[in-house]
């Protein structure tokens, strides 16, 4: 059985070069934004009590959560976008 290599974005042992902890991603992608959490929470519809707990360290995202904030990331006003029509 083959397994898939581990994601280095929330990887911790993954080699230092390469490696950022789940903490690190969650707080960096939040920053870029501009926002508070709870702006960032409502913004993207994402848990605050979740997004307290993974900026704390207390919590790790999943592959899905790993992959939108990345996505966030990338083009938040086109997510900010896609969710104001979503909810529209």
């Amino acid at each position: 059985m083959m397994t898939r290599p581990a994601d280095p974005a929330i990887d911790e042992a993954a080699t230092p070069a390469r490696a950022r902890s789940a903490r690190a991603l969650v707080q960096a992608v939040r920053w870029r934004t501009g926002l508070s959490q709870a702006e960032f929470a409502e913004a993207f519809h994402i848990d605050l009590t979740l997004l307290e707990d993974l900026e704390h360290g207390d919590a790790r995202p999943d592959a899905a959560l790993t992959a939108y904030l990345r996505v966030i990331d990338h083009a938040p006003g086109v997510v900010r976008a896609a969710l104001g029509r979503a909810v529209s």
